[in-house]
């Protein structure tokens, strides 16, 4: 694998505890304890290798989860839970790939769903 100048990786002897803000892609095969939160919305794709831990709030537009999530997920484009992914949290997704073995514990909340919801809040906020 080819890895462009904008490529992160936190390696499986890595634990980093705090905040982590990302362009460009991250990879995580390490722990990380603390929220994930990509910078440059448009572009930015977090991977989360088989043997990868998260415990806390992830945002990124594309995100490939295949180890341990143990917090809320924000995808504005496109997340996959891979064979190996597990995730306890809610997860809020453009679009959504789950493959047969992934685990999610929690709540899926379509972004879609959710846009449509705050058109009608507004539109009953206005009629009052």
């Amino acid at each position: 694998m080819a890895f462009s100048n904008n490529h992160t990786l936190i390696s499986r002897a890595t634990r980093v505890n705090g905040d982590l803000h990302f362009t460009g892609e991250l990879q995580i095969e390490g722990k990380v304890t603390g929220n994930i939160y990509a910078d440059d919305e448009k572009d930015a794709k977090l991977v989360i290798a088989d043997n990868g831990v998260v415990e806390g709030e992830i945002r990124a537009p594309v995100i490939i989860v295949n180890g341990k999530v143990l917090g809320n997920i924000h995808s504005s484009k496109h997340l996959e839970l891979a064979a190996k992914g597990n995730v306890t949290g809610t997860v809020h997704y453009q679009s959504i790939e789950m493959v047969k073995g992934a685990q999610l514990n929690g709540s899926m909340v379509s972004n879609q769903q959710q846009a449509s919801t705050n058109v009608h809040d507004i539109a009953a906020a206005k009629a009052q």
